[in-house]
């Protein structure tokens, strides 16, 4: 299809093993916790899953670029010292020896991003891995559907979507339909893919995303798009088409089926429960009531479950204030800032827009997922923004030495007969 091959040449030198270290990635980032199977997976082989699809981009990252060439970062930088400031935080083994294990996981995570940055040059290629992937991931959800719609839809979780092969929640399966929806859409905006491609990704995934009833997902997917769509809007007619069409749209969706989008908003939840957040405020309130020490507010207590008192907390600021503190929070807020300067700086382009579509929407659902301060896919949607604001490698110019030129006498002008510039006048 050609919203996943397209005709947007690779990286120059790049191998077509880089897609299968990006695919590594995102099996490593997808978790080992979520809803019961339809084959019971024990947890210990996920994580072994896991952890080793980890171990093993980084060897293939590594066996491609053995002479360690890679290309300045900001934003890789700016995880290293988080991941600096994760280990000193983890060193006290306030939370056991699972946070060193995680540090060394992050490790592995911003090692194998720092093999890669030698292909980021701005182009789109990683975006279509991007694509793959997370639409391999949504097929095993749909197979999953098909095959015990009971296990896929749980009244544990309402009645929501969740992975019947692969462990996942409904949050996690409406993110990745969310995110390669709001990818496929600019690609198709920016005619890098046809009509037809870019609906075998768009129209499954919304299918899938409206039956886990992810309200961030949603709001993530909107504001996202509006925010994409409108940097190239002095640019692309086509996105100004798109962008007034889904204005009316949305306009006559708002006033025939405003009820119906009410429910599905609401979840059946009561008011106080939405007002709360269905629970996060009270976990957010105890965590930031919780005595700390000095180093504890600086540093945190070390990369844990991104849980307090046994429930989870559900928010990436708050998450990474209780395990990195607020030296973690300064440098995760700096990766947003960075990311989001430099997109406003680049001209209007496909690549910008992809760019500002994930960082807007990771910053949408920072809110109410925790994920920015560990290797999680957050962290690999700015990783693609991050490879979609690379400038291109300058290539390098192969010029002629200069050659010193002999001195030649010069020789005495011969004087011309009046005769003969006579005849050249004539």
């Amino acid at each position: 299809m050609s919203t996943l091959s397209g005709a947007e040449p690779r990286p120059a030198g790049a191998p077509r093993i880089i897609g299968i270290v990006w695919g590594l990635l995102v099996l490593n980032t997808l978790g080992s916790a979520g809803a019961k199977t339809i084959v019971p997976l024990p947890r210990s082989l996920i994580q072994m899953v896991t952890m080793g699809a980890l171990v093993a981009a980084f060897t293939l990252a590594l066996a491609v670029n053995l002479r360690l060439r890679i290309r300045p970062s900001a934003y890789v930088l700016l995880l290293t010292l988080l991941l600096v400031s994760s280990i000193i935080s983890s060193a006290h083994l306030e939370s056991g020896f699972g946070a060193l294990f995680r540090c060394f996981r992050l490790t592995l995570f911003v090692g194998t991003l720092w093999l890669l940055t030698r292909w980021w040059n701005g182009g789109l290629t990683f975006v279509r891995h991007h694509i793959r992937m997370y639409f391999a991931v949504l097929g095993s959800v749909a197979a999953g559907l098909a095959v015990s719609p009971g296990a896929a839809l749980p009244d544990l979780y309402g009645g929501r979507l969740v992975g019947a092969l692969w462990p996942l929640t409904p949050p996690q399966i409406g993110q990745y339909a969310a995110v390669i929806i709001g990818l496929t859409v600019l690609l198709l905006l920016g005619r890098r893919t046809d009509k037809k491609s870019a609906a075998v990704i768009i129209v499954p995934s919304l299918v899938l995303l409206a039956l886990t009833h992810t309200r961030t997902a949603t709001l993530g997917l909107i504001v996202g798009l509006v925010l994409a769509i409108g940097s190239l809007l002095l640019t692309s007619a086509a996105a100004r088409r798109f962008f007034s069409w889904t204005v009316v749209l949305a306009a006559v969706a708002a006033v025939g089926f405003a009820s119906a989008l009410q429910s599905w908003f609401l979840r059946g939840q009561s008011q106080e429960n939405f007002s709360s957040l269905t629970g996060r405020a009270k976990v957010w309130d105890a965590l930031l009531s919780a005595p700390r020490s000095t180093s504890e507010q600086l540093f945190g207590v070390g990369l844990g479950d991104k849980s307090f008192g046994g429930l989870p907390i559900d928010n990436s600021w708050l998450a990474v204030y209780n395990e990195q503190g607020l030296i973690g929070v300064t440098l995760v807020a700096v990766i947003i800032v960075v990311l989001g300067g430099v997109a406003l700086l680049r001209p209007p382009s496909l690549q910008r827009a992809c760019a500002i579509f994930l960082i807007s929407y990771c910053a949408m659902a920072s809110y109410t997922e925790a994920g920015l301060g560990d290797a999680s896919p957050y962290l690999l949607h700015l990783a693609l923004a991050a490879s979609l604001l690379a400038l291109p490698a300058e290539a390098t110019v192969l010029s002629t030495p200069d050659v010193p030129r002999l001195a030649m006498p010069e020789l005495p002008r011969q004087r011309v007969p009046r005769w003969a510039r006579r005849s050249e006048a004539t």
